[in-house]
């Protein structure tokens, strides 16, 4: 713990307002930045790229060639891709909703040698917070001298039960005090906590549409699947139109 009181310049008597007003600038806010982004301006990126192009050909090419029911399978096909891939993208918005959700609202800090509630939001490092029974921890803390606690941490880690930590030991921002009660020093808030850097993976990864999967194979998936060829077909897809 003296090394981390070091580095953070803290000590167990907590912070002064002006300082944490002054690492609230510095750190920022200790909450998740949710990368949002306008629907309609995302749409066109459903239609674009390889596996799109090639069914835009056909569409085309079947329109040109005047083979209606052909035109309208593959529309079909090119609409169905853009639509799932909305959906799965949608559903990870939804993961960091929830992510979200599980998050601190208020905590009990130490500032200027008294105890007060905060919104955690603006929690920094090297504030003194105390946790008790059925509080959500605001960010990621060392805990100081005290009687062990158990936390919840199965949202993070996946642990069935509650973990035990004593004093030194690290708790994570999103778990969940279980029994016991005990003071910590915040060294990580928002972004750089190990619940922030999970939402930060989760925004970031790249959504494939199942229909991407299925044509990762080299064969694409379409809904008349079974009159498509083998791999070793020299086009494909084969319709009724010549151009198949």
């Amino acid at each position: 713990m003296a090394e981390l009181e070091a580095k953070l310049a803290a000590t167990p008597g907590g912070l002064t307002d002006a300082e944490g007003t002054k690492r609230l600038a510095q750190y920022g806010p200790n909450e998740i930045e949710e990368i949002r982004t306008n629907p309609l301006l995302k749409s066109p990126s459903y239609f674009w790229g390889p596996i799109p192009w090639m069914i835009e050909a056909a569409v085309v090419l079947s329109a040109v060639a005047q083979h209606w029911p052909d035109f309208g399978i593959i529309l079909l096909l090119l609409v169905a891709n853009a639509v799932v891939g909305f959906c799965e993208e949608h559903q990870a918005g939804n993961a960091i909703a929830a992510l979200k959700a599980k998050f601190a609202t208020n905590a009990r800090v130490r500032r200027n040698g008294q105890w007060r509630s905060l919104p955690a939001r603006e929690l920094v490092p090297g504030d003194v917070i105390r946790l008790r029974l059925g509080d959500i921890v605001p960010g990621d803390a060392r805990l100081l001298d005290g009687d062990p606690i158990e936390v919840d941490q199965s949202a993070l880690a996946g642990e069935s039960r509650p973990a035990s930590r004593n004093a030194g030991d690290a708790v994570y921002s999103g778990s969940i005090v279980r029994q016991g009660e005990a003071g910590a020093m915040v060294y990580a808030t928002g972004a750089g906590t190990y619940f922030g850097k999970t939402a930060k993976l989760v925004q970031q990864a790249h959504t494939v549409s199942h229909f991407q999967n299925d044509r990762k194979g080299g064969v694409p998936c379409c809904p008349c699947s079974a009159r498509c060829p083998p791999a070793s077909s020299s086009y494909p897809w084969h319709f009724s139109s010549p151009f198949f």
